[in-house]
């Protein structure tokens, strides 16, 4: 189970909740599948420069209220809010619908999943070192107060001719224990002399519930 299915999904209900709230009738919920990951796309493309964690999407009749948590919200906000004012405006026309987009900061980015998955991602993209890159990142998350951290880049690694594997791990990631709490992500490197690298990141920040969460 550990290495087999998304750790998030088998969590929901126990540490971790949906990423989307709303509720469809049948015939509509193709359409309003689609529309949340039309909305996912474009923030993600705006908004990976302001460090990215997640997307939380609550929809209403006529409304949507989107949650974004990023490291940098004043890159996010832009100047005098003009950067979040149009992203708004886009998205009102690609919906149809009123939206309105609440930005919240990450405490603490060296502890996000995504956050530490994207930031390997560039850097390949820049020819950085995959090997430096991920000690880096797994020393930051670790001095934050990860309780263990595990990444795995894929691709061809140094320009290799076949494609491998590189891992790494530090503390334990207890992924078949569903109390752990852990943050898993998942990005795509786009490298201009090796194709695609896939990077996966799961860190380990302890056990709780949804139930201690709410207290």
């Amino acid at each position: 189970m550990g290495n087999k299915i998304v750790p998030t999904s088998v969590r929901l209900g126990v540490n971790k909740t949906w990423g989307a709230v709303w509720f469809a009738k049948k015939k509509d919920f193709g359409k309003v599948l689609m529309s949340d990951i039309l909305v996912k796309k474009e923030l993600k493309k705006v908004l990976n420069p302001a460090g990215l964690d997640s997307i939380n999407i609550y929809r209403t009749p006529g409304n949507i209220e989107i949650e974004v948590h990023v490291a940098r919200p004043g890159v996010a906000i832009g100047r005098g809010g003009s950067g979040i004012d149009d992203l708004q405006k886009h998205l009102k026309k690609l919906t149809k619908s009123n939206v309105e987009i609440k930005i919240k900061e990450v405490k603490k980015p060296d502890m996000s999943a995504r956050i530490i998955a994207r930031t390997i991602a560039d850097g390949i993209e820049r020819r950085q070192p995959s090997k430096l890159l991920i000690a880096a990142a797994k020393e930051k998350a670790m001095l934050a107060g990860a309780k263990g951290i595990k990444i795995l880049v894929s691709g061809r690694i140094n320009n290799a001719s076949q494609a491998r594997s590189q891992k790494d791990v530090d503390g334990p990631v207890p992924t078949q224990t569903l109390k752990a709490n852990i943050d898993y992500a998942e990005e795509t490197a786009a490298s201009a002399d090796a194709g695609l690298y896939g990077v996966k990141v799961w860190v380990y920040k302890g056990k709780d519930n949804l139930d201690e969460k709410n207290a």
